[in-house]
C-alpha cells in the first residue's frame, strides 16, 4: 500500500494531480483544497489513502494527515463512498467536520456537492458524538524549488483548533463529563469565538454551556 508521495507535480487539473516519483507518474485522484496547494513543477509531499479494488488500485491524495483521516471515517458512513466524502472536504476543514458533527448539523454537510438531505442527516447522527479520527502521526511538508516555503495557515489549515477542541474534550472529561457532552459542548463554544481562545477561556465557555 501506498501511505505517502513526495516528487515533482506533473499535472493538477481538475480533481487529480500527477505526482513524478523517481521517474513514475503517480495519478492521484484529488479534491480542490488539495490541488489548490499544488503547483505545477514544485516538489510536493501527499498523504495518500489507497483503494484496492478488483479492477483497479486508486490513490487519494491529501496535503494534511487529518484530510485523509477524516476522508476514510467520512465513509464509514453508509453511503458516503470516496466521491461524498472529497465533497465534504472541499468545503469543510477537519474541524469544521468535526464542529458539525457534534452540533449533528446535518445542514452543513448538506451543502456538499451531491449530499442530499437523508445522507446529510445519516452523517451528522453517525458521526456525532465521536472524537476526531487518528491520523498515522506525521505531517507533510511542502517545499518550492525556488527555496521558498509556503505559508503555515495553508500547511496547518484546521489542525491548531483541532489540537485545542481535543485538549478542551479532555479537560472536560477530566472533571467527569462524558465524552458526547464534552464534544458537543465544547463544539458549541468554540464557535462563539472569531478566532482560536485560549484554552482557558474555551474550557470556561464550554463548562457555561453545560450548565444551560
Amino acid at each position: 500500500m501506498i501511505g505517502m508521495l513526495t516528487g515533482t507535480c506533473l499535472m493538477a487539473g481538475t480533481g487529480e494531480a500527477i505526482i513524478d516519483v523517481g521517474g513514475v507518474g503517480y495519478l492521484l485522484q484529488c479534491g480542490s483544497r488539495t490541488l489548490g496547494n499544488l503547483g505545477v513543477g514544485e516538489t510536493v509531499c501527499l498523504h495518500v489513502e489507497t483503494h484496492v479494488r478488483e479492477q483497479a488500485i486508486t490513490l487519494y491524495g491529501f496535503h494534511s494527515e487529518e484530510e485523509r483521516a477524516w476522508f476514510v471515517r467520512l465513509q464509514s458512513v453508509q453511503g458516503v463512498g470516496p466521491k461524498a466524502a472529497l465533497a465534504i472536504l472541499d468545503i469543510m476543514t477537519p474541524g469544521q467536520i468535526l464542529s458539525a458533527a457534534s452540533l449533528e448539523d446535518k445542514t452543513a454537510f448538506a451543502r456538499a456537492k451531491g449530499i442530499g438531505p437523508k445522507s446529510a442527516g445519516r452523517i451528522a447522527i453517525e458521526l456525532s458524538g465521536k472524537p476526531a479520527p487518528a491520523g498515522r502521526g506525521f505531517q507533510p511538508v511542502f517545499t518550492k524549488p525556488s527555496g521558498g516555503t509556503p505559508s503555515e495557515a495553508e500547511r496547518n489549515e484546521g489542525l491548531s483548533d483541532m489540537r485545542l477542541r481535543n485538549d478542551a474534550v479532555s479537560a472536560l472529561e477530566n472533571l467527569g463529563i462524558g465524552q458526547s457532552d464534552a464534544l458537543r459542548a465544547v463544539a458549541s463554544a468554540y464557535n462563539t469565538f472569531t478566532d482560536d481562545p485560549p484554552l482557558d477561556d474555551l474550557i470556561k465557555v464550554a463548562l457555561k454551556e453545560l450548565s444551560q
